[in-house]
């Protein structure tokens, strides 16, 4: 912990061990990229005082796996983080089929799956380098989201 200061809620959701209900995110780092996946696994316009947060990801789970779909997606983070996460800049975003061997091996704290995914075959995962340039030292990280 850093000098007793929280963040956030971690997301996906942990119990704490020292004592809170839920485990807090200890540095800000750590709360960037809470607030990114919860941004993206957010179906737009399921807040009711703010029907614009999230994206459209969950539209294209069943839809080709190809060029095109893979621009829209790419679109649709792009323009949703610049709106809702400012101090986050997206390096680069790969969207590319899935294949057997890809999909396991990521620590569960930079793979996640979005419900609703049937088969290896009709799975895209969407992998995000990002720089967070709030403070004067800017860290890099990146997260998979399995399509």
């Amino acid at each position: 912990m850093a000098n007793g200061k929280t963040y956030g809620v971690t997301f996906p959701f942990r119990d704490s061990f020292d004592g809170k209900y839920l485990d807090l995110t200890d540095y800000e780092d750590e709360e960037i990229r809470t607030a990114l996946i919860h941004l993206l696994l957010t179906r737009k316009g399921s807040r009711y005082f703010l029907p614009d947060f999230g994206t459209r990801l969950y539209e294209f789970i069943f839809e080709p796996l190809d060029g095109p779909t893979f621009n829209q997606i790419e679109a649709e983070i792009r323009d949703s983080v610049r709106t809702y996460i400012p101090n986050l800049q997206v390096n680069k975003i790969s969207v590319y089929p899935a294949t057997d061997d890809e999909v396991g091996g990521v620590s569960e704290t930079k793979s996640f799956d979005m419900p609703g995914r049937s088969s290896i075959e009709y799975t895209a995962k969407v992998k995000i380098d990002y720089t967070i340039t709030s403070n004067v030292f800017n860290s890099s990280d990146f997260i998979i989201i399995n399509l």
